[in-house]
């Protein structure tokens, strides 16, 4: 009953348009007295619990995608991608899913992936002769990657609260197949798509032309390597290869002369403000996961689903629809956090391998990024594309039933998820 108040309380002031951070911290602190729990703990448990080196990769992958975008490097790399595939039919669009497809493997973010990308190419596709509308779907959907295709922002609050039966390196590996995958089934239904609608594109460009704008899209289109190499070859953990990848894009964007003096407060800015937001939702979280732990409701919800005889399907027909639901009014980030803690018992119970629930959380984090009414790509969309947020929703629907057909196949098909990591 105490739990059901707790929740109850979160949801009346998120409801009241209290902050996500503010409401989780408070609906805990209101509650955790009554589990003999003195609020003194509280400040401890919290510099305790982000007392990590985990934790410590995500301002550095925010800052380099930052850079990243007001660099000029997706700026070259959408141009060096437009000189090779922007004459095929749907080519605008293929290079605007690869472009999102190449910076998510440096920003771990959707929204930045969004944003930089969506920018340059929903201008250039509309100039193309798609439609708007098509091109604000398109660049929200494809935007997702970001989260999906490693560095993963959510893959590494994961890892971080699963601990030691979850390693961020194998999270990492885990997200590569199926981000992929996802931008192949998009480029696919958009070339398709392209062809029945009769989409323009762009005339071929030279050889010539090509090998020019290649070589100045190369050192960006080389970060992914540099980032995920230094992983997977023992040099770099992942925090060390977040403060690689930020050196390397000032490197690059300095080679670029894309930035003046005056532009890095700003960019400071915008990577205290993004990381702030996130480590405020992880104190908060701390707390309210305290609260879950000390009343022992993992062990009881476990313990429910094993005497509930559920198989892992209706497991995880349950689990999606409620971060289905739960997508549509709160952040990746406070998804992972209140409710991974709750499923970690049960994994082992209905025989269901870490790596592959990962990324089925992950893709239903990815829908909830395109998910009415608090999807933050929709948001971001929005602004860059100057267009009421209702278009912005309608463009989105068909992309969110691609994106369940593939989070259909992912489930079914978990080779998909631990194929790099067995």
């Amino acid at each position: 009953m105490m739990t059901l108040s707790l929740f109850l309380v979160f949801a009346a002031l998120f409801l009241l348009r209290v902050p996500v951070a503010f409401a989780l911290g408070l609906s805990a602190l209101l509650f955790l007295p009554q589990l003999n729990y003195h609020y003194e703990s509280a400040v401890v448990e919290i510099f305790s619990a982000m007392n990590s080196v985990s934790l410590m990769a995500i301002p550095g992958f925010v800052f380099a995608g930052i850079i990243m975008a007001r660099g000029g490097i997706s700026r070259y790399l959408i141009e060096g991608l437009r000189a090779w595939v922007g004459h095929i039919p749907g080519g605008m669009a293929v290079v605007t899913i690869l472009s999102c497809t190449i910076f998510a493997a440096i920003s771990g973010s959707s929204p930045a992936t969004a944003a930089a990308i969506g920018s340059i190419m929903i201008p250039g596709m509309v100039q193309a002769g798609y439609s708007k509308k098509y091109a604000m779907g398109l660049v929200a959907a494809a935007g997702t990657l970001g989260i999906l295709i490693p560095p993963s922002i959510p893959l590494i609050i994961y890892g971080y609260v699963a601990e030691t039966r979850a390693t961020i390196g194998n999270l990492f590996l885990a997200g590569i197949i199926p981000g992929i995958f996802l931008s192949a089934i998009l480029i696919i239904t958009a070339i398709i798509y392209a062809r029945r609608n009769n989409f323009g594109r762009l005339p071929a460009e030279s050889w010539n032309q090509r090998l020019v704008k290649s070589v100045k899209a190369l050192p960006g289109a080389l970060m992914p390597v540099l980032i995920l190499g230094s992983i997977y070859a023992g040099i770099a953990t992942p925090t060390e290869s977040a403060v690689m990848s930020v050196a390397y894009a000032i490197i690059v964007s300095l080679m670029y002369r894309e930035l003046k003096l005056k532009d890095w407060r700003p960019l400071l800015r915008e990577t205290v403000n993004i990381t702030s937001m996130i480590f405020m939702i992880i104190a908060a979280a701390i707390l309210f996961k305290q609260y879950l732990t000390l009343s022992q409701v993992p062990q009881e919800v476990a313990q429910w689903i094993i005497d509930s005889n559920f198989n892992k399907w209706i497991f995880f027909l349950m689990v999606n629809i409620m971060f289905f639901i739960m997508g549509t009014f709160l952040e990746a980030v406070a998804i992972i956090l209140i409710t991974l803690p709750v499923f970690l018992p049960v994994l082992p119970q209905l025989g269901i391998d870490i790596y592959h629930f990962a990324i089925i959380m992950t893709v239903n984090l990815e829908i909830a990024m395109i998910t009415p009414p608090v999807g933050l790509n929709l948001f971001v969309v929005s602004g860059v594309a100057k267009e009421p947020l209702e278009k912005v929703i309608r463009a989105i629907v068909p992309f969110i039933l691609i994106m369940l057909i593939e989070l259909f196949i992912i489930i079914v098909w978990e080779g998909l998820s631990t194929f790099l990591i067995k």
